[in-house]
Order: C-alpha cells, then sequence, then structure tokens
C-alpha cells in the first residue's frame, strides 16, 4: 500500500509513525508512506496557504491552489482515495478502516484553520472522515489516528493474525477482558475457566463476555449482533444466557 499525507506540519506525521509497530512494518515494505508539506507548493512568496474566508467571519480557510498543485503532483491513479478528515464527515468505524485497508493508494489531507476551500473538496476527495463530535487544531493527529487503524490490519503488520479479527469492534462486539500473570493481583484472581486448557469453554466464556460488555456500554451494537441472521444455535443459547445475567444484573442494581 502506498500512502500520501499532504500537510503543513511533515515532523508530526513522521515522528508519530516513526515508532513501535508502524515503523517496523514500514521498514518491511508492507506499505509505503510519503508526506507532502503543500506549502512548498504554494504560489506566494512568504509560502503563504491561506486567507480569509469569502463572506466575513473569524478565521482563515486553506487555499485550493497549493493543495491542487500537490495532488497534481501526486500522479495519482483513479481509484485512489483521498481522504479529508473534517467534523461533517462520516464517521470513521472499524468497518471503514477495513475497507481502507483494502485500497492500494490512500491520500490523506490534514486541514488547519476553518479548513479547505470546498471547491478543492469538491474536486479531490473521495471520503469526508470524522473521528467524533470534537473539534481539533490540526489534522495531523486525526491521520495518525486512521493510519494506525487502517495499516494494523495489513497482513504481517501484527505479530499474531488473529490479533486484528478479536480487537473490538471487528465482530460487531466490544472485546472480552484479558488478564495475565500474575494469577492473583491485589487478592483478586483470574478467571478459573482462563486457566481450564479447555479452548471451546474459553471460547464461549470470551463470546459471552463481550456480549455482557456490549450490552451494557453500547446496547444499539448489540442489538444489532444478536438480530444477526447468521447466529448459529450455540450463539443464540450463548444469547439467552446474558439476557438472563443481564436481568440479574439490573435487577440487584435496582434495590
Amino acid at each position: 500500500m502506498k500512502i500520501d499525507v499532504l500537510t503543513l506540519f511533515p515532523e508530526m506525521i513522521l515522528q508519530g509513525m516513526g515508532h513501535s509497530i508502524m515503523k517496523r512494518a514500514a521498514d518491511k515494505g508492507l506499505y509505503a508512506l510519503n508526506v507532502v508539506n503543500f506549502r512548498d507548493y504554494s504560489s506566494d512568496k512568504f509560502g503563504r496557504v491561506d486567507d480569509a474566508p469569502y463572506g466575513g467571519g473569524a478565521g482563515m480557510v486553506l487555499q485550493a491552489p497549493p493543495l491542487d498543485a500537490a495532488l497534481q503532483a501526486l500522479a495519482l491513479p483513479e481509484d485512489a482515495r483521498i481522504i479529508y478528515g473534517t467534523p461533517k464527515g462520516r464517521p470513521f468505524t472499524q468497518k471503514l478502516a477495513e475497507e481502507l485497508a483494502g485500497c492500494g493508494r490512500l491520500v490523506f489531507i490534514c486541514g488547519h484553520y476553518e479548513g479547505v476551500d470546498q471547491r478543492l473538496v469538491d474536486k479531490w476527495v473521495t471520503d469526508e472522515v470524522s473521528l467524533g463530535d470534537y473539534v481539533l487544531t490540526g489534522g495531523e493527529l486525526p491521520v495518525l489516528v486512521m493510519l494506525d487503524a487502517v495499516l494494523r490490519l495489513l497482513p504481517g503488520v501484527l505479530g499474531h493474525e488473529e490479533s486484528a479479527g478479536e480487537d473490538s469492534f471487528s465482530s460487531g462486539l466490544l472485546e472480552y477482558p484479558h488478564y495475565t500473570r500474575p494469577p492473583v493481583f491485589d487478592g483478586v484472581p483470574v478467571p478459573e475457566i482462563l486457566l481450564s486448557g479447555h479452548h471451546a469453554n474459553i471460547a464461549k466464556w470470551r463470546l459471552a463476555e463481550s456480549l455482557l460488555l456490549t450490552a451494557r456500554r453500547r446496547p444499539e451494537l448489540y442489538r444489532v449482533w444478536c438480530a444477526g441472521p447468521e447466529r448459529t444455535k450455540a450463539e443464540r443459547k450463548i444469547i439467552l444466557a446474558v439476557e438472563e445475567a443481564l436481568k440479574s444484573l439490573s435487577e440487584a442494581e435496582g434495590l
């Protein structure tokens, strides 16, 4: 996969991607990162890339010409996905991360100030994406989040190929709790079933814990998963047990 990031602060992207798993993946050639400072494409003698908004108002707006010239210089293939982070965009989800992980060329535009001239967005951007209902000072942090979420899905990036598939949201549920040594911490033991070595029972316990956690914290996700027509007989049996547990918890908390 080839990735281009258009930003006014290349060092933020390079530093963020220059450590740990992402760096090892780049060193192995699993993806190629090209960071472009679009200020280099400004025609202004002072390198200016922003101006006051037409119609008045607070703040500044990134101009279309420098970004347009930077994008033209990339000579992008027709199927390239060009992503612009904005609060107006569609929510960034695990499903979208998986979709983008299947692409060969991704381009990210880091916005600043009041945003980017809409004409540039209309001409180039294929995906307007939001990380949440809040506003940040620049687009670099959202791009780093999206890159991490997408690249970890590529084959060979994680140490264990099953790791990504077991993450929260990958199955539509929140992930079950994890435990490691010591077997007893602060008087609390690891759940006995995890020490049993019985993999089938452990899998059932983990699914039940995922369902219970999702039902309590993200009930909308729980309802969608449970209503899925692909649910097996064994899964539906676990759902019934979880429903009973939820009922007992609700009654206990109501006391």
